[in-house]
């Protein structure tokens, strides 16, 4: 009598165990400041993007590709030539991240490294035409113009990129 209630007990706790590592395997948690973008192996990357919190998907079918929403800094360092052929060493510090509504059109076209893929090359392209169009002492003396002119002309072109 008391082995067949100790063989139950076992078969429940086997089959709870296994039903526990379902559902584990059906949850995953987006962290604050992140988002997911859903990659389905049937249909492809869904154009969901997925907030903070803790949800649901199809086991072995359904996979979050999770991105980092908050702004983070970069430096990009660019040796350039200024209107009067004089060679300027300047450092960028830009402020970066993703927006949200882009990120299934940021992960399909670029990938998960889209930081490192895009904003080298556009960084250098945008500050070497604006340093281009000042002298080097206009460059010291009309810092906030030169200032602001990289910063609109880089928020244009990252925003093509949906950054």
């Amino acid at each position: 009598m008391a082995a067949k209630v100790f063989e139950s007990i076992g078969k429940f706790g086997l089959a709870l165990a296994v039903a526990g590592g379902v559902v584990n395997s059906a949850l995953y948690n987006v962290d604050a400041g992140h988002r997911a973008v859903i990659f389905d192996r049937f249909r492809g990357v869904q154009d969901i993007v997925v907030g903070e919190g803790t949800h649901f998907l199809i086991p072995w079918v359904q996979k979050p590709i999770i991105f980092d929403c908050r702004s983070r800094p970069r430096n990009v360092p660019v040796i350039t030539g200024s209107k009067d052929l004089q060679n300027v060493n300047i450092t960028l510090r830009i402020l970066f991240r993703p927006v949200a509504s882009q990120l299934p059109r940021i992960f399909t076209s670029i990938g998960e490294d889209y930081d490192e893929r895009v904003l080298p090359s556009i960084t250098t392209e945008i500050l070497k035409s604006v340093v281009a169009r000042f002298d080097a002492g206009e460059l010291i003396t009309q810092r906030e113009l030169v200032s602001r002119q990289v910063s609109d002309d880089l928020t244009e072109r990252a925003a093509t990129f949906g950054l």
